[in-house]
C-alpha cells in the first residue's frame, strides 16, 4: 500500500487505534496547548500514518516496528512529499509513539533511533564558464552605457564581491598598480581582494571614456553628488543595487541564459569557479569576506551535485531519506 492512500479519518480506523490516536490529540490540545491549526496537521498525518500501518497488519499502534517505520516514511519520499512535510510528518508520528511509551500504551517507542528527515539545503545558481563568458560579452560596448555595463560585469565576476559593496566602491578604493580592491562589506568590516587585468582594463576604459560624461550631465545637482563613486547611473549619480540586478537580467536574457539570476549569481559563480580550478577554501573564504568557513564550504557541494544525482538516480537505495542510525535495530 502506498502511504499517499492511507486513511485519513478515524472512521475508518479500527477501534483501539481511534482511542489511541484520541488520546493523543487530547494530549497534545489540553496538555501541551497545540493550535488548531497544528493539530488539524497532526490529525491528517497521524489518520493517513494510521491507516497504513493498519493495512499492513498492525492491529494497534502499540504493535508498530520500527522497520515498519522505515517502510512507511520511504514510501512518503517515493511519493514526492517535500522535505518539510516528510520533517513535519515524521515529527507527529515520533511525539505520538513518545507519548504511547510514556503512559505505557506501547512498550517500545519505534522512532527511538530514528533521524529526523533533514532538509536538503538549496544549492545557489552558478552560471557555467561558457554561459559566464555570454554575459560579459551580452553588452553593446559601442554605446557609453554598454561600456560601464561591461566594466560591472567584469568585476562583480572578477572579485565576487557582493552588488551592495560594488555599488558603493571608491576610486581612491581601486589599488590599480597592485591589482587590488579595497572593500567595505557586512559589519563595515573591510578586506582586500584581488582584481584580474580584464577587470581592470574596462574599468579604466569606462573611467576615461564613460564616467566623466556621466557626472556632467548633472553636475550642479547636490542630490546626485558622487563625484567618488567609480560606477554612475546614466544621470550621474550612484547606481542602485536593484538596477544593477535589473541590468544582469536583461543581459543574461540577451545571452539566452535560462537560469534566473539572482543579486549574488556572480559571487557564486566567482567562488565555485575558483574551487573547481583547485583553489585553497581558505583563500576563497577571504575573498568572499565570510568569517565562517562553513558558509563559503556550500561551493564545494556544487561540482559534486552531479555525482549526487547520478548516484540517487541510479542505485537501488539512493532516493531512501536518511532515517536510520541503527540499520539493526
Amino acid at each position: 500500500m502506498n502511504a499517499s492512500s492511507g486513511s485519513h479519518g478515524s472512521a475508518n480506523l479500527n477501534e483501539k487505534i481511534s482511542k489511541e490516536l484520541d488520546l493523543f490529540f487530547e494530549y497534545m490540545k489540553f496538555e501541551k496547548g497545540l493550535a488548531d491549526n497544528s493539530l488539524n496537521s497532526y490529525r491528517s498525518d497521524l489518520h493517513r500514518y494510521a491507516g497504513f500501518m493498519e493495512s499492513g497488519g498492525a492491529r494497534g499502534l502499540n504493535e508498530i516496528s520500527r522497520a515498519q517505520v522505515r517502510v512507511y516514511f520511504k514510501s512518503l519520499f517515493d511519493t514526492g512529499l517535500k522535505q518539510s512535510s516528510l520533517a513535519r510528518n515524521f515529527s507527529a508520528v515520533r511525539n505520538l509513539h513518545r507519548f504511547l511509551a510514556s503512559r505505557k500504551l506501547s512498550e517500545i517507542d519505534p522512532t527511538e533511533n530514528l533521524d529526523r528527515p533533514k532538509p536538503t539545503r538549496k544549492l545557489p545558481v552558478v552560471l557555467s564558464i561558457e554561459e559566464t563568458e555570454r554575459l560579459i560579452a551580452a553588452p553593446d560596448v559601442k554605446s557609453e552605457l554598454g561600456v560601464r555595463d561591461r566594466a560591472i560585469i567584469e568585476t562583480l565576476y572578477a572579485t565576487g564581491i557582493r552588488v551592495s559593496e560594488l555599488v558603493s566602491l571608491k576610486k581612491r578604493d581601486l589599488i590599480k598598480g597592485d591589482k587590488l580592491v579595497k572593500v567595505l562589506g557586512k559589519g563595515s568590516k573591510e578586506r582586500i581582494v584581488p582584481i584580474n587585468d580584464a577587470a581592470l582594463d574596462w574599468i579604466e576604459r569606462y573611467d576615461a571614456g564613460v564616467r566623466s560624461k556621466l557626472m556632467n550631465k548633472h553636475r550642479g545637482d547636490k542630490r546626485l553628488n558622487a563625484s567618488d563613486v567609480v560606477f554612475l547611473n546614466f544621470r550621474g549619480g550612484k547606481l542602485s543595487r536593484i538596477s544593477v540586478w535589473r541590468m544582469l537580467q536583461r543581459y543574461s536574457r540577451d545571452a539566452g541564459i535560462k537560469k534566473h539570476l539572482h543579486p549574488h549569481t556572480l559571487r557564486h559563480t566567482f567562488a565555485t569557479h575558483l574551487l573547481e580550478g583547485g583553489a585553497d577554501i581558505r583563500a576563497v573564504q577571504e575573498m568572499l569576506g565570510h568569517s565562517d568557513i562553513g558558509t563559503t564550504q556550500i561551493y564545494l557541494h556544487l561540482d559534486r551535485n552531479y555525482l549526487r544525482e547520478v548516484l540517487e538516480k541510479y542505485h537501488p537505495r539512493g532516493n531512501a531519506p536518511n532515517l536510520v542510525k541503527d540499520e539493526h535495530a
